[in-house]
This record gives structure tokens, sequence and C-alpha cells, in this order.
């Protein structure tokens, strides 16, 4: 019996790749990598969020990145199946942009979305 690769949850863009290096060289010590989660947070109900993990959770999924590993939060993978990250800069901003193919709306400000 065959068994297929299965495809990452998300893909990642080299900007957001050279943003998470950038984050782990300046991790503390003892960190396995960062962690993408979907916590119900702002006016639309769920917020992308990002932090330093030391250990991995059982249900992370984990994408492996020239950087360092991306660990997706077990509960939010239904949530960001497909999804394009991405890091933006401008004058003004900074921060991950996430292209969400599952993401039905967004508030006004952006900074949170609803499935």
């Amino acid at each position: 019996m065959m068994t297929r690769t299965r495809p990452a949850a998300i893909t990642l863009t080299p900007r957001a790749e050279a943003r998470i290096a950038a984050l782990m060289q300046s991790a503390p010590e003892g960190t396995a990598g960062v962690r993408l989660s979907t916590p119900k947070r702002g006016c639309s109900g769920l917020a992308y969020s990002i932090d330093y993990v030391a250990e991995p959770r059982p249900m992370d999924e984990a994408i492996t990145t020239p950087a360092g590993i991306l660990f997706v939060d077990g509960a939010s993978i239904l949530y960001l199946i497909g999804s394009v990250m991405d890091w933006v800069e401008d004058d003004f901003t900074a921060g991950f942009v996430f292209n969400n193919p599952n993401a039905k709306g967004s508030c006004g400000c952006g900074e949170s979305f609803t499935v």
C-alpha cells in the first residue's frame, strides 16, 4: 500500500519564512518554534495569534520551514486549511497577513474573522 504525503495545512510565503527565521534567532532559550492558533477574540469571533512555544502540544501540526518549525494548533487546523501566511511591512505597520479561504467575513479593523 502506498502512502501519500499529506500537504501542509497552510502555505508560507518566503517573507513569512524569513520573519519566522528572525523570530527564531531572537527567541528565548528553549524555544522549539512558533505556534499559530485562532483564539476566540475580536468582534468577528476568531483572531490569528502567533506565540513562541517551548514544546508542541500533542495535537499540534508541525510545518517545517527552512527557518524553523511552525506549529499549528490542532483545534485551529479546520479554520486554516488552504491558507497562505505572509509577512507584510510598510511605513506604518508590520505583521503577518493571512489569505484564508475559510474566512466568511472579518471585522472592519481586520483584527478578527468568522468562518
